[in-house]
């Protein structure tokens, strides 16, 4: 029962969420239309990449406050590089690379001083956050049209497409990382290292080579959502991104993931990432202020990881 729970269970969670919006809108026609499933599924995206990351993160035990930042950050070196006349190939490896320093930055943090990974990383929140705005001037960068102006776009060209350009590429990346955590060697260390950390080091895993990769891979991720977060709003923005760590993280959590490390799934996660687009869509089509989805998101976080935590004090009162 506990792993039907632990499989289905968001997919259920996801049901549920759709089931109550439709219900309580005023026209669940619309919402539940293929032309609203499409800005959902655009919505999503930048979580989706994010949360990808955070979910490897999360199973090898850590955590990443940084993302949002991140974002904001590669989102304006993307945006510069544009400016100045890079090819938008270029602009988005320089954006990615950026996120990837700052994900290695983390793991040597966490590493070589020993700075737990909830204060390294909330320090890097600041200090992405302030270079963002370096870089920026404190303001805006307009950059000019490119092919990556579209990748966030709901209704994209050509119709073939279906969905968001973004959708897809959260897809193939999502595919990829659970064929990575599931079927290589690097997988199965990333699970033993969120399990017993002791243990792990004892089998011979190299425990600060891990953490380096696994935060500059998610590093790597968050700037390619900061590409994605430039392409939606056509400009680098230092300002924004806010919190969107926090619904990276509920999105993991809700999907299965465990702060305790060793748990966790990339479909959970894209799961978790579609309620966390429902919720926030739902809630725009109702007129709710947005401190009612601040308020519901918040909630969601702290009873997922109560349920987490009852879950692992039953276990071990059953061991």
């Amino acid at each position: 029962m506990r792993r039907w729970l632990q499989t289905f269970g968001p997919f259920f969670a996801l049901l549920l969420v759709i089931a109550v919006f439709a219900a309580l809108s005023d026209a669940p026609a619309r919402f539940l239309s293929l032309s609203n499933l499409r800005i959902v599924l655009a919505q999503t995206v930048i979580v989706a990449i994010g949360a990808v990351g955070m979910t490897i993160i999360i199973i090898s035990g850590g955590i990443d406050l940084s993302p949002g930042s991140t974002i904001a950050l590669t989102g304006v070196v993307c945006a510069v590089a544009l400016r100045s006349g890079w090819p938008p190939a270029a602009a988005l490896l320089a954006a990615v690379a950026v996120g990837g320093m700052v994900g290695v930055l983390n793991g040597l943090t966490i590493t070589t001083l020993r700075v737990v990974p909830f204060i390294a990383t909330l320090g890097m929140l600041g200090i992405a956050r302030g270079v963002a705005k370096w870089i920026s001037g404190e303001q805006t960068v307009n950059a000019p049209a490119t092919w990556l102006n579209y990748l966030a776009t709901a209704f994209p060209t050509p119709a073939w497409l279906l969905v968001s350009p973004g959708v897809w590429i959260a897809l193939a990346l999502a595919v990829l990382a659970a064929l990575m955590l599931h079927r290589t060697v690097f997988g199965r260390y990333i699970f033993a290292l969120g399990s017993n950390e002791a243990a792990a080091r004892a089998a011979g895993v190299h425990i600060t080579r891990m953490k380096l990769w696994i935060y500059s891979t998610g590093g790597l991720l968050f700037g390619l959502a900061g590409v994605v977060q430039m392409s939606r709003l056509r400009q680098g923005d230092p300002t924004v991104a806010v919190g969107v760590e926090l619904d990276i993280i509920a999105a993991v959590v809700i999907g299965g993931g465990s702060l305790a490390g060793g748990e966790g799934s990339i479909r959970g996660s894209m799961v978790g990432a579609l309620i966390m687009a429902f919720l926030r869509n739902g809630c725009q089509q109702m007129g709710w202020p947005n401190y009612i989805q601040e308020i519901i998101i918040g909630s969601i976080i702290v009873l997922a990881v109560a349920a987490d935590r009852l879950r692992h004090a039953r276990l071990q009162a059953g061991n």
